[in-house]
């Protein structure tokens, strides 16, 4: 969302002061230029990807112009969640959410949170982890380090196609250049022609040179800094799971165990203690009405 209205305020403020200055922007309008400077950074990340890094890239594309999912409703959901399966297990023992982890989309429990069931990678996460705490054969120092591993592992695989975006805007302005030099290049060539066409042969030249930095620092780095922040938000949600499983297998009771779940979250999407605290109440009363 903010990243569109971000392209139209760049292509406004740009273009809308080209005019006032007495421009035309058929003097902008040059294919071949776009051409140049489009295959070239196609190609160049072409080069240096691969299928996995052009599928990642493809997939966050979509998530860059939507609003992010991680916000304070789906992380009331989490909590109050992790709350219920916590207190379930301590209550009935940790047997007892088996049922509910191996068939979630059945489970009465998870389906009173439909944002998170929403989440794949976040039901994965945390199906998987509860599946090793209830089989019993790991610490909590273990199965923090593998946590850590998934993690990293996880938050490597979403810096894939921001590098890679991110390679391209840094390579824009000089494919611009390259586009200028040709383009000077070929007026170069034509200099017995009168002055009024070698000046038209040098500005379509230098138009190259405005192209590549308009497109790398109005559009692509934009861009790859809104798939960056899709990309943290999607790590701390995975956080928020590792620190609240964590601090159950401690010992500490589940309204504390999700305290620090609640605590590690950012203050723009983190929910107050009384919010949370009169959310999971109202999750307990619809469970207990059935």
């Amino acid at each position: 969302m903010f990243i569109i209205l971000g392209y139209l305020i760049v292509s406004v403020g740009v273009f809308a002061s080209f005019l006032g200055v007495g421009g035309h922007l058929g003097a902008l309008y040059q294919p071949f230029e776009f051409l140049l400077i489009g295959g070239c950074a196609f190609g160049a990340y072409i080069g240096g990807s691969n299928g996995a890094s052009i599928k990642l890239l493809l997939e966050a594309i979509p998530k860059a112009v939507k609003r992010n999912p991680y916000g304070k409703p789906l992380y009331m959901e989490l909590l109050a969640l992790l709350y219920t399966l916590l207190n379930k297990s301590r209550r009935d023992g940790l047997m007892s959410i088996e049922s509910d982890i191996e068939d979630p989309k059945s489970s009465p429990i998870f389906t009173q949170f439909p944002q998170v069931q929403k989440d794949a990678r976040l039901m994965e996460f945390l199906t998987d982890y509860l599946r090793i705490m209830i089989s019993g054969n790991m610490n909590p120092f273990e199965i923090e380090t593998l946590m850590d591993q998934e993690i990293e592992a996880t938050h490597s695989e979403h810096n894939t196609p921001i590098n890679a975006v991110r390679s391209v805007a840094d390579a824009l302005p000089a494919f611009g250049i390259v586009a200028a030099v040709l383009g000077v290049v070929h007026a170069l060539a034509a200099v017995d022609q009168p002055p009024a066409v070698l000046a038209d042969l040098i500005a379509k030249a230098m138009v190259g040179t405005f192209l590549g930095i308009l497109l790398s620092y109005g559009f692509v780095s934009p861009f790859a800094s809104a798939v960056e922040r899709q990309s943290v938000a999607a790590i701390k949600v995975l956080e928020c799971i590792k620190v609240t499983l964590l601090a159950s297998m401690n010992g500490y009771p589940p309204p504390l165990s999700v305290e620090f779940g609640r605590k590690v979250l950012f203050s723009t999407v983190r929910p107050s203690f009384t919010e949370l605290e009169a959310h999971v109440k109202q999750v307990k009363n619809q469970g207990s009405g059935r």
